[in-house]
């Protein structure tokens, strides 16, 4: 298809191509009085590079350029702050996890693990309540808070519940195991 005379080309084509949703005003019935500027057809985004109308795709990209930061994955403290302080509910978790493995490596298993539980549990609880808590932030809100919930309750339970001497007795458990080693 030939460009009219007086009608600009589309973008980097050389000449107005319909299938790429750009066709010159003459042909679409546009104002004449617009100097043939192209008009796009269906759906666009901002001008391009060059000024002409970008068509775009309802496809995903073939190469990500960029992703999003999780919600609330800003800092949890000013820029100005030096970078511990920016960082403060991370540290805080991870010195109640790296304190329950020092007490687990002491041999104090019960009250160590339950530590690090605990310590994932406020993981959760800072997830939720705070707007911005840093690196904590890895995925949306919402998944973090399962995700860190979920596993510090069963880390807790399973420390409640650890032989010997359980401090927590759940009596279906019971007659499931060995309900399961009789049959």
């Amino acid at each position: 298809m030939d460009v009219p005379e007086g009608a600009a080309p589309a973008a980097g084509t050389g000449r107005a191509d319909a299938a790429e949703g750009v066709t010159p005003a003459a042909d679409t019935g546009g104002d004449p009085d617009d100097g043939g500027q192209p008009t796009a057809k269906g759906a666009v985004s901002a001008p391009g590079p060059d000024g002409e109308p970008v068509k775009v795709s309802r496809r995903f990209p073939l190469f990500t350029r960029d992703t999003a930061r999780p919600e609330g994955g800003g800092r949890a403290a000013s820029g100005d702050a030096p970078a511990p302080a920016r960082q403060w509910p991370l540290l805080c978790v991870v010195s109640l996890v790296g304190l329950g493995l020092l007490l687990t490596a002491f041999d104090v298993f019960r009250v160590g693990t339950i530590l690090i539980g605990l310590a994932l549990l406020a993981g959760a609880v800072m997830r939720w309540w705070l707007p911005g808590v840093g690196m904590l932030a890895v995925r949306s809100r919402f998944t973090d808070m399962v995700t860190y919930g979920s596993i510090g309750l069963v880390i807790v339970l399973l420390a409640l519940m650890a032989q010997p001497n359980p401090w927590l007795r759940i009596p279906f458990l019971d007659d499931a195991l060995h309900f399961t080693i009789s049959s």
